[in-house]
């Protein structure tokens, strides 16, 4: 379940993976399979070689990719790695905003 965002931060995570942008959406999340986790972060891009390549900096394997029917290929970031990347990205508001510190 997802919740703790706006319809257009949504309608802009959409546009920016639609146009090829490396997009970041963070969000609250719960989900009883990871019963830790309290947020997630959706890094989307309809570009998969290019969301394959930024995933490969972080360690991320392009199967682990999301694709949907309805389009917007993502990886989901949990835990210790969405931090790790946020803090990299220099997301540090998407960090404070959802709880990670």
């Amino acid at each position: 379940m997802a919740f703790g965002l706006t319809k257009e931060e949504l309608r802009e995570w959409k546009h920016q993976v639609k146009n090829g942008e490396i997009a970041f959406l963070t969000h609250y999340w719960l989900d009883d399979r990871f019963p830790d986790t309290r947020s997630v972060t959706k890094v989307g891009c309809c570009n998969l070689d290019r969301l394959s390549r930024w995933g490969e900096k972080y360690g991320l394997k392009e199967e682990w990719i999301h694709q949907r029917k309805e389009g917007f290929p993502h990886f989901d970031l949990l835990g210790e790695i969405q931090e790790n990347i946020l803090l990299k990205e220099g997301l540090h508001e998407h960090i404070t905003r959802f709880g990670k510190k």
